[in-house]
């Protein structure tokens, strides 16, 4: 598989499984390559993957969750040693390892919606910004769980994404309003609990997430709502300890074809921002509830 190839796969299995993340699409993408590789080493095989990755984070999709989702998946199929002196047994038993892995984190909505959706109360008024497939899933189960509450949705230029939010939750039948982004902080004293979804957790407990996410968050802190934020523990990034918006590398605030092009990004918007553990609540993983303190902890539980 070339480059041209993983790419093609890649964004294939996005436009036919809308449901499913960029981390997700990209380990798929990651377990057909080790199908189709022509290495004859493990350790060239590993270099094989890692250079998949790396073709992946070209593509305009979130860089944060593909870079954290691949660098776990890898972690996940090497972890235990491989015995068989035959190379193609060992290639089957990575691909195996690989298939569990995406069986694992198939449920991990599932766990994350079970243990937020009783922070949703009965009458509540929620905030939430953009799309989240995470916070969706969490909406619905409160809803089924015969809680009737109003959701206030952020536009979420540039991309307007939070139409497309809405549009799910007005069709399952949830109260739903779209407000602009810059009314966020004009409706927050009427909110209960803002709750949203997260492209990356970071070591520090902060989140990267849809630009627009810290102004929201620092809002709520301002005028003391809880800042829930729901997210798969494939999203937990090693990579960067970020302090300030500045410390979050630019691979990870631009899309990948204005970077190749070297455009001027003086002159572009970011796509997301860095939220600080200060102003999250808790965080609904399928490693558990968490305090942003806690991650740090989980993260190296991931890594040993």
């Amino acid at each position: 598989m070339n480059k041209e190839d993983a790419i093609r796969y890649f964004t294939e299995y996005m436009s036919t499984n809308q449901d499913i993340s960029a981390a997700v699409a990209a380990i798929n993408t990651l377990i057909e390559y080790l199908k189709l590789s022509q290495a004859e080493t493990l350790a060239g095989l590993r270099d094989g993957l890692k250079e998949c990755i790396r073709w992946l984070m070209e593509t305009d999709s979130s860089v944060t969750a593909i870079s954290s989702g691949c660098e776990l998946f890898l972690r996940f199929i090497t972890l235990a040693a491989l015995d068989h002196k035959n190379f193609d047994e060992c290639k089957k038993i990575l691909v195996n390892r690989g298939n569990i892995y995406l069986d694992t984190v198939a449920g991990s909505r599932d766990k994350i919606a079970k243990l937020g959706h009783p922070f949703i109360t009965h009458g509540a008024n929620v905030l939430t910004h953009s799309y989240s497939r995470v916070v969706v899933k969490v909406l619905i189960e409160a809803f089924k769980a015969k809680k009737r509450f109003n959701v206030f949705v952020t536009e979420s230029c540039p991309d307007k994404s939070g139409l497309k939010m809405a549009k799910e939750l007005e069709d399952i039948g949830i109260p739903t309003v779209v407000i602009l982004d810059s009314a966020a902080c004009y409706l927050m004293e009427q909110i209960d609990l803002v709750i949203m979804g997260a492209e990356g957790i970071v070591e520090s407990g902060g989140i990267i997430n849809k630009i627009g996410t810290y102004q929201i968050a620092t809002c709520a802190k301002v005028v003391n709502k809880p800042v829930y934020v729901v997210a798969e523990s494939f999203k937990f990034v090693r990579m960067i300890y970020p302090l300030n918006q500045q410390d979050v590398p630019d691979e990870y605030k631009y899309p990948a074809s204005k970077m190749k092009n070297n455009a001027d990004l003086n002159h572009e918007h970011p796509l997301i921002d860095y939220t600080p553990p200060a102003f999250i609540t808790l965080l609904f993983t399928d490693l558990g509830v968490l305090t942003p303190s806690g991650i740090s902890d989980e993260l190296i539980k991931l890594y040993l």
